[in-house]
């Protein structure tokens, strides 16, 4: 006999018996370890990621600070960015000189740069050096 699948017969279900779904406890701690050895195995590439991602970041706010120091120098003249650069005693002072030649500036310069990296500025702004940058593992030559 041929059904139609909405003619077929319901089989019965003894009495003693249940049909069963879903899942065995086994089959679930066999999944569940699975997934924490596939986590245990991931997550240092993903912290290995993240710090390596600080540190980029780190280095290109380092060289939009020095490309902010050359544009400083063009629109204000060699002899005032020197004298206004000399006035700034402070890093924070010496930022907020060079804020406006940066886009997308934060308020201050530990707001701008990663937690735990730092720049430390040249005394003369006309000699044209890099900003120094130091990160948790020491000095970053970029």
């Amino acid at each position: 006999m041929n059904f139609s699948a909405s003619q077929r017969p319901l089989r019965a279900v003894s009495p003693g018996r249940q049909s069963r779904r879903g899942f065995s406890l086994v089959e679930m701690m066999a999944c569940v370890s699975i997934i924490g050895i596939i986590a245990f195995m991931a997550i240092p590439s993903v912290t290995r990621m993240r710090t390596d991602s600080e540190r980029n970041l780190a280095i290109s706010r380092a060289e939009a600070l020095n490309l902010a120091q050359a544009s400083f120098i063009q629109v204000r003249g060699r002899t005032q960015a020197a004298l206004d650069w000399s006035g700034a005693s402070t890093a924070q002072a010496k930022y907020a000189l060079l804020q406006p030649y940066l886009s997308f500036s934060e308020s201050t310069l530990t707001s701008f740069m990663p937690l735990g990296y730092s720049v430390t500025f040249p005394a003369s702004i006309t000699t044209m050096q890099k900003a120094s940058l130091t990160g948790p593992t020491g000095i970053i030559y970029y």
